[in-house]
């Protein structure tokens, strides 16, 4: 088991995001093309389940907590409507995905950055 530290989780939620922003840009990318077949990329939360976190104590004034690593995987949308060109892809979809990625991304920098702050602080004194 590894520590698992908000550092860590924040670069495993910026990789997820960073996947999670190809597919939406490959999906606007291929809007004209016939046939294609709208990409998703599995939800952060099931990543997180695939995540063993347990608490661990090495003294008994800290705690740490540990865990495993968890993959994540692009998947085909279930059901989304097709259109005449047998594409998939919806545009109004896509963007309200790259709006929600960038806000992700925004609030994860926002954590590690209050984070490292405080971390900053306490270590000065």
């Amino acid at each position: 088991m590894q520590p698992v530290n908000l550092f860590d989780l924040a670069t495993q939620q910026a990789k997820w995001l960073s996947v999670r922003q190809t597919t939406v840009a490959s999906n606007v990318a291929n809007i004209n093309t016939a046939g294609y077949k709208a990409l998703e990329v599995e939800p952060f939360e099931n990543v997180l389940n695939g995540t063993r976190v347990a608490l661990r104590n090495t003294n008994p004034n800290h705690l740490q907590f540990g865990a495993t690593n968890a993959s994540f995987s692009v998947t085909s949308k279930d059901d989304p409507a097709v259109l005449p060109s047998e594409n998939t892809v919806n545009m109004e979809d896509e963007l309200s995905n790259a709006g929600e990625v960038r806000r992700s991304f925004e609030l994860n920098t926002a954590i590690v950055k209050a984070f490292h702050r405080m971390l900053m602080t306490t270590s000065r004194g």
